[in-house]
Parts: C-alpha cells; sequence; structure tokens
C-alpha cells in the first residue's frame, strides 16, 4: 500500500483540512496600521481595518474561525486591567467588526488580562506579586461578558485560574448569552516556547514567569485533573497549550474524556519552523504540514496556529 501514491492516500488514516485550523490574529489600535513582529517573521499586528481585510481573505481559504489577541495602547494598562471589559475596548470593537464585515467567521477571543496588566500577569496581584485567584476570576468574569456583548461566538479563557470556567458559564447564561461557547485553556503549561507571542503581544511581564498558576511543563496526570475540572464547570471544548511537546497529553485528554479537543501551534514552535525555514534547513511546507497532521493524529479536532492561512491556501494547492 505504501508502494504508489493512489494507494497510500486511500490508505491514509489522518488528514487536515482548512475546517482543522484557526488563525490567531494580534489588534492594535489606529487605521491602516500594520507592525512586523520581528520574532515572528511573516506575522504582523493589525489595526481593525486592516484585520478585518485579513480576516476576510481567511474566510475565503475555508479558515472557519479566528482567535483575537488585543495589544493595547500602554497608556491604558493599569495594575487591576479594567482596559479588559471596557465595552468600547480594542478586543470588543474589533470583535464588533468583524461579525459585521465577515459573519459567517467564528469569533474566538481571549479572556485574560495580561495584555491589560501593568505587570503583565494574567490576573490581579497583592503587594508581594502574588497572583489572586478569586479577585481575578471575577475581573475575567466582567472581560467575558463584555467580549460576549459584542457578538464573540467563543470566550477563551487563557489565564488558569481555578473556577473561572464555572463563573463565566453562570454570567452568559444570566446574561442570556446561552450559545457563547467556552473554550477552556485547561492544560495550559508555563512553556518557554510563548516568548515570541509574547513579544508581539507586547506584555509587561517582563523577567517574571507564570509557574504560580500554569502547570509544570514535567506533570501530565495534574493535566487530567485540570481538564476534569474545566468539563464539569461548563466548558464546550478544552485546549492543550503548546503543541507539539505535549502531544501526550493531547492523546491522554482525548482518550480520558471524548470531548472536542483544540492544540495551539505556540508562537515559539512558528518561529522555530520559519527560522529554520529561513536558513534552508527544513522545507517550510512540508515540515508544517506534517507537524499539523501530527498535531491532529494525537487527537486535535482543531488547531490555533500561526500558519493557519498558509496551510489552508497549500492544501487547496496554491
Amino acid at each position: 500500500m505504501r508502494r504508489d501514491p493512489f494507494s497510500r492516500r486511500l490508505a491514509r488514516e489522518t488528514r487536515v483540512t482548512a475546517d482543522d485550523l484557526i488563525q490567531p490574529l494580534f489588534v492594535i489600535e489606529g487605521s491602516r496600521k500594520r507592525e512586523a513582529v520581528a520574532s515572528m517573521p511573516g506575522i504582523e499586528r493589525l489595526s481593525i481595518d486592516l484585520l478585518v481585510a485579513e480576516a476576510g481573505r481567511l474566510a475565503g481559504l475555508g479558515i472557519p474561525a479566528v482567535a483575537l489577541f488585543p495589544v493595547p495602547d500602554p497608556k491604558t494598562k493599569t495594575e487591576d486591567g479594567r482596559e479588559a471589559w471596557n465595552p468600547d475596548g480594542l478586543a470588543q470593537r474589533a470583535v464588533r467588526e468583524l461579525k459585521r464585515a465577515v459573519p459567517g467567521l467564528g469569533v474566538i477571543t481571549d479572556v485574560a488580562l495580561d495584555p491589560f496588566t501593568t505587570h503583565g500577569q494574567d490576573g490581579i496581584i497583592d503587594a508581594t506579586g502574588l497572583v489572586l485567584n478569586d479577585v481575578t476570576v471575577a475581573a475575567l468574569v466582567k472581560q467575558a461578558r463584555s467580549h460576549a456583548a459584542a457578538g464573540a461566538d467563543m470566550v477563551a479563557p487563557s489565564d488558569m485560574m481555578d473556577g473561572r470556567i464555572g463563573a463565566i458559564r453562570a454570567a452568559l447564561e444570566q446574561d442570556g448569552h446561552h450559545d457563547t461557547r467556552i473554550l477552556a485553556y485547561s492544560a495550559k503549561y508555563a512553556s518557554c516556547f510563548y516568548g515570541p507571542f509574547r513579544d508581539g503581544s507586547s506584555t509587561s511581564l517582563g523577567k517574571a514567569d507564570k509557574s504560580t498558576y500554569q502547570m509544570d511543563p514535567a506533570n501530565s496526570e495534574e493535566a487530567l485533573r485540570e481538564v476534569a475540572l474545566d468539563i464539569a464547570e461548563g466548558a464546550d471544548i478544552v485546549m492543550v497549550k503548546p503543541g507539539l511537546p505535549y502531544l501526550d497529553v493531547v492523546r491522554r485528554v482525548k482518550d480520558e474524556f471524548g470531548m472536542p479537543t483544540f492544540v495551539y501551534q505556540v508562537s515559539g514552535e512558528y518561529a522555530m519552523l520559519a527560522a529554520a525555514a529561513a536558513s534552508g534547513w527544513l522545507d517550510e511546507r512540508a515540515a508544517v504540514l506534517e507537524s499539523l497532521a501530527c498535531i491532529k493524529r494525537a487527537g486535535a479536532d482543531g488547531i490555533l496556529s500561526y500558519y493557519a492561512g498558509r496551510a489552508a491556501a497549500w492544501l487547496r494547492g496554491d
């Protein structure tokens, strides 16, 4: 069956299509404005007007959804990140424009405070720098409510606070947003592979880390406990992040729960592939498509990838 291309195709067990892919997008203030992300060649931060145009292009490639990450004006950052739930904030305005201009495209919003806090943590901190779980959950509920009110199809709490899925689900139900889905970053690791993203999202984290609330990369049993909690609290989809270094966790999660399971192929994975390709050490197209197939083979139903748009074009033969 490996003898010829036709029989290899007939026997292929895993197939990646545009339906599997979600493109993360960075949005900035301004008009007709784009900023290159130095550590992620080919990735740009876009003002809302250019973001909408890019979203239309992605929808034309068959991409079902985009994941929105705001890069707000640093002047709006505060200790408590209150700009996160401003109904006229950057993310909320971007959601409204995306749903107006490309109504069939799913819009997923990031629910976390780190773009809006002066300290860059995903939550509200005390005088010692410790993230306060329950105080943060109350703020995340406000943020998720504002996203749903703006028209987000799916809110994605990426903070890893305990209890936030249940609190957000209850608040959305109370507000009448019964169909707003929750994509829970259920097994999000305190990984070094996020470095280029933090360049792209202009974080204030500095030399601090998030190891007090994100998962230890050495653990997988803990991932199953975290996923179980989020499912019990009302998550519609669970996610493992990062991607390729954690495929054993993806497989365990899928086998254990059978839930819709997403994977985030993070910025560090993108940067490594792009840098190796730029140096002529890898065939970029072949390596990217193979990596996506590996993620899907491990059990992923959806993949957030900075290569999503390019991969969709490659898959249709462009």
